[in-house]
This record gives structure tokens, C-alpha cells and sequence, in this order.
């Protein structure tokens, strides 16, 4: 069966799955918290549809090149179907136009950079570390 589970894709070996850092954005008052902490420390926020399969193949792209770690930046997940609100008060304080999915990088109570869609994994978070 091993030149079966070959061709078929069947394997016994198991897949090392990557942890990410993520802090749950899900809150209104967190915001202010990121401005603040932004002044000493990045601030990275990652806005994703569930429902979106664009979002999700994002999603994975990041995870599977993001190689920082909690010391190097602050990266908070925002579910854009549970808390649409927050998500739209993230455009509001941070003066970005809303997309999804979305990666803002906060430095200094600004932000520095942001991009949408597969424009998400051209950006170079190590710059801003």
C-alpha cells in the first residue's frame, strides 16, 4: 500500500503546524492600547473574513512565511465577521480605508504601511521591527 498511499497522497508522516502569535483583537478600547504600545513596539493588525476564501489562502501565505517573534512586534488577529464594528473603528482611528483581508503595521501611533489581498505577503514586517 506505501506506492498507493504515494500516489494518492495518503502519508503516515505528520505535518509540523506553525503557531503565530496572534493576540485576539476584539475589543474597542484595545485600540487606544495599540497606539500607545506602537510608540515602543510595532503594532500589527491582520483584519480576516472567514467566510472569504481569498482571505483564508492569505491567511495561510502569512502564517507560512511569518518568521518574527512577540519580541519583535505585536500581531493582533481581527475577525471581521464577529466584530465588523471594531473593524470599522480600526479604519476610523488609524485613517485607513476598510479591505479584507487586511494587514495594517502601526509604528508611533501611525501607520507606517498597509496593504490588502496578496499585496499582505509583499510586505516586509522586519523593516519595522
Amino acid at each position: 500500500m506505501g506506492l498507493l498511499n504515494k500516489i494518492f497522497g495518503g502519508t503516515n508522516e505528520t505535518k509540523e503546524e506553525k503557531v503565530i502569535p496572534w493576540i485576539p483583537l476584539n475589543q474597542i478600547p484595545q485600540l487606544d492600547f495599540i497606539e500607545k504600545k506602537s510608540a515602543n513596539k510595532t503594532q500589527v493588525i491582520f483584519k480576516h473574513s472567514t467566510r472569504c476564501g481569498i482571505s483564508s489562502m492569505v491567511i495561510r501565505q502569512f502564517v507560512s512565511s511569518y518568521d518574527l517573534t512577540e519580541k519583535d512586534l505585536d500581531l493582533y488577529y481581527l475577525d471581521l465577521l464577529n466584530y465588523r464594528d471594531l473593524s470599522n473603528e480600526v479604519g476610523y482611528k488609524f485613517q485607513v480605508m476598510h479591505e479584507s483581508p487586511q494587514l495594517i503595521v502601526i509604528k508611533n501611533g501611525v501607520v507606517v504601511a498597509h496593504a490588502s489581498h496578496s499585496a499582505i505577503n509583499e510586505i516586509d514586517l522586519s523593516r519595522f521591527v
